[in-house]
């Protein structure tokens, strides 16, 4: 049996501004009307013999996670909520742990959450081998067969050949300079390193426990004290806070005798940067990557993208134009791997824009900023058919609601009423209230809320069906 084990946790800052820490790469429709996350789950969609996956990512994307895997072709699911952050090793042990319950040993098929394949059959069947590797109980890594001296990526030699396009593992190198890289291409036994993994869950643990019993003992402990919630798996998090942290390459991959890496031309890309998608995606005859609504003239070797409204680029070259409802980013398509510190500077400066979007996702469903001042802000709140916001109260503002679609049910103090189209009602400061959508077709309001402070930590929750709790 084959699980495949989806690390989600990443931040993709090099993708800013579509990008953001609450909104990452993963959680996005980069490429098509899909995003990266549920592309790695529909890839499946082919594999009869795989229905289950596990996700492993944190708390802050959980129902993110849960809603955009519940629309996959992929109907079981089990999300593991890391506390905390400890590279993939300790994450892959956690999902080790989860799998081998009820005396199963399943396969385990280690895949980032946010790469692009485009070859689904040649990746399939390269799954199919890494399976006959992982019943002799070695632990399988997949290497790109590289088209150029890419520095970007670490690189894996290739060593004796012990079965049909599948090698041993001579070594694990770093990013290389120019010339090393120009090298490794003309030996031909070097691969990327795709960071996608395959083996039976007891090989890595026992792995992990010779290598690393300090990592091994944590992740144990933490598991062992976990607790479900709906589909989320919470690892405890006073036990994982002492895990050490390491990558998987480093911790295991590097130190032992049966590592085997399977060469695979699968059209793979790691989705790392706006050249990147520049390169995987769609292009007009002048060679530019057009999204949304944009008209290019004259223009050429670009990757333009538009969000929310019309960007007209004229007489432009080589450069990535992303058009979001908040920051525009105009940059050097040979320049775009430094936007990681400029996501860093706008973080010092506290810029909200590295955080989240103007529309911002909930489990109930999302809202959008419209306009804001010192003590006013407006936003467009939609609920999903049946969703329910929680119990809650501020301490700083009042709210005013004006529905403009559906129906919802409201909670204010002890009282409870319904409020239709073009109806409104008024929240006072301190007051508890909740809104429910009792209708079939998603419920639009206006809210406008008023009062000395507007930040979202002013919430006191009494009751969360979502779990979530306290201010």
């Amino acid at each position: 049996m084959i699980v495949p084990v989806i690390l989600s946790g990443g931040s993709g800052t090099r993708l800013w501004p579509l990008s953001r820490k609450m909104h990452p790469k993963q959680l996005l429709p980069l490429l098509n009307k899909t995003t990266l996350l549920q592309d790695t789950v529909n890839r499946f969609g082919r594999a009869t013999d795989i229905d289950h996956v596990v996700v492993i990512c944190n708390e802050s994307y959980r129902f993110m996670v849960a809603e955009q895997v519940r629309e996959t072709k992929i109907k079981g699911v089990d999300i593991i909520l890391e506390p905390v952050g400890r590279n993939t090793a300790p994450a892959i042990a956690l999902a080790a742990f989860n799998a081998i319950q009820d005396e199963q040993d399943p396969t385990l098929l280690i895949l980032p959450a946010d790469h692009d394949i485009k070859d689904i059959d040649g990746f399939l069947d390269a799954i199919k081998l890494g399976q006959s590797q992982s019943d002799s109980d070695n632990l399988v890594t997949f290497g790109i067969v590289p088209d150029m001296p890419e520095t970007g990526y670490g690189y894996i030699n290739a060593g004796d050949s012990i079965a049909d396009n599948c090698f041993s593992v001579a070594g694990f190198v770093e990013k290389p300079d120019r010339a090393t890289a120009e090298s490794y291409i003309e030996q031909g036994s070097y691969y990327w390193n795709s960071g996608m993994f395959m083996f039976k869950a007891s090989t890595y643990l026992a792995a992990l426990e010779r290598l690393r019993p300090d990592m091994f003992e944590a992740c144990q402990n933490a598991y062992n004290k976990s607790e479900r919630d709906m589909d989320f798996i919470r690892i405890d998090e006073a036990t994982f806070e002492n895990c050490p942290s390491d990558s998987i390459d480093y911790a295991v991959m590097e130190k032992v005798d049966n590592a085997v890496v399977i060469p695979v031309d699968i059209g793979w890309s790691d989705v790392g940067s706006w050249a990147a998608l520049h390169d995987i995606g769609d292009v007009d005859a002048m060679n530019n990557t057009i999204m949304g609504d944009v008209e290019a003239e004259a223009s050429n070797n670009c990757y333009i993208r538009s969000e929310s409204r019309l960007v007209v680029a004229l007489g432009v070259s080589d450069l990535v134009i992303v058009d979001t409802a908040d920051a525009l980013l105009v940059a050097h398509r040979e320049q775009v791997q430094g936007i990681k510190n400029i996501v860093e500077k706008l973080h010092n400066d506290g810029r909200d824009e590295v955080m989240l979007h103007k529309s911002v996702c909930r489990p109930w469903g999302c809202y959008q900023g419209i306009d804001s001042s010192d003590r006013f802000q407006a936003k467009r709140i939609t609920v999903k058919p049946g969703a329910v916001l929680s119990l809650q109260l501020h301490h700083h503002r009042a709210e005013h609601w004006v529905v403009v679609n559906g129906t919802a049910k409201v909670t204010k103090g002890d009282d409870v009423f319904i409020l239709s189209e073009n109806e409104s009602t008024y929240i006072p400061l301190g007051v508890k209230h909740r809104l429910e959508n009792i209708g079939k077709i998603p419920l639009e309001l206006i809210e406008v809320q008023t009062g000395s402070y507007l930040g979202e930590d002013d919430i006191v929750r009494f009751d969360d069906v979502y779990g979530r709790h306290g201010a």
